[in-house]
C-alpha cells in the first residue's frame, strides 16, 4: 500500500524542489526590483509633471490677468475714440447747419449735410429727421415708400387736415 522511497530518490526530490522554489524565488526578487525600480521613475516623472503644472497653472493666471487688462485698455481706447468721433459728428453737425444757412442752394452743402447725417447715424446718434421725425410723429419716409397701400383720406384726417365724417 504505501511505497518505500530511498533516501537518494527523496534526496533528489527535495534538491529538485529547492532548485524550483529558489528560481521561482528569485524571478519573483527580479520582478519586485523592475517594480521598485518602475515605481521611482514614476515618481520622479510625477514630480515633474507637478512642478510643470504648477508653472502651467501660474502662466495661465498671467495670462487672464493680462487678457483683462489688455481688454480695459482697449475697452477705454474704443470710448476715448468713439467720444472723438461724436465730437467731430457734432462739428460736423454744426457746420453743415451753417453752411446750409449760409448756402441753402449749393449742392456740396446738401453732399456734407447728407455725409454728416451717415456719420451720425454710423455712430449710433440719430439724424435731424430722426428727431424732427420723432418730435412731430410724422414719418415722411413711411409716406413716400408705404408698407401697406395709402389711405389718403385716413391720412389727412390723422394729420387734422380734414373733419371726420359723421
Amino acid at each position: 500500500m504505501f511505497k518505500r522511497y530511498k533516501e537518494k530518490e527523496v534526496q533528489a526530490l527535495v534538491t529538485r524542489l529547492k532548485e524550483e522554489y529558489e528560481g521561482i524565488v528569485r524571478n519573483l526578487r527580479e520582478a519586485q526590483e523592475e517594480l521598485k525600480e518602475e515605481n521611482r521613475l514614476l515618481r520622479a516623472r510625477l514630480s515633474v509633471l507637478e512642478s510643470q503644472r504648477s508653472e502651467v497653472s501660474v502662466a495661465l493666471m498671467r495670462a487672464v490677468k493680462e487678457g483683462e487688462r489688455i481688454k480695459e485698455e482697449s475697452s477705454a481706447e474704443a470710448e476715448g475714440e468713439r467720444k472723438e468721433l461724436l465730437l467731430l459728428a457734432e462739428k460736423c453737425r454744426l457746420l453743415s447747419e451753417r453752411l446750409l444757412q449760409k448756402y441753402p442752394d449749393e449742392e456740396d452743402c446738401a453732399d456734407f449735410k447728407t455725409f454728416t447725417d451717415a456719420l451720425r447715424s454710423h455712430l449710433g446718434e440719430k439724424t435731424e429727421e430722426e428727431e424732427e421725425e420723432e418730435n412731430t410723429g410724422f414719418n415722411l419716409d413711411d409716406v413716400l415708400n408705404p408698407k401697406e397701400p395709402l389711405d389718403l383720406g385716413n391720412l389727412c384726417k390723422e394729420l387734422g387736415l380734414m373733419e371726420e365724417d359723421s
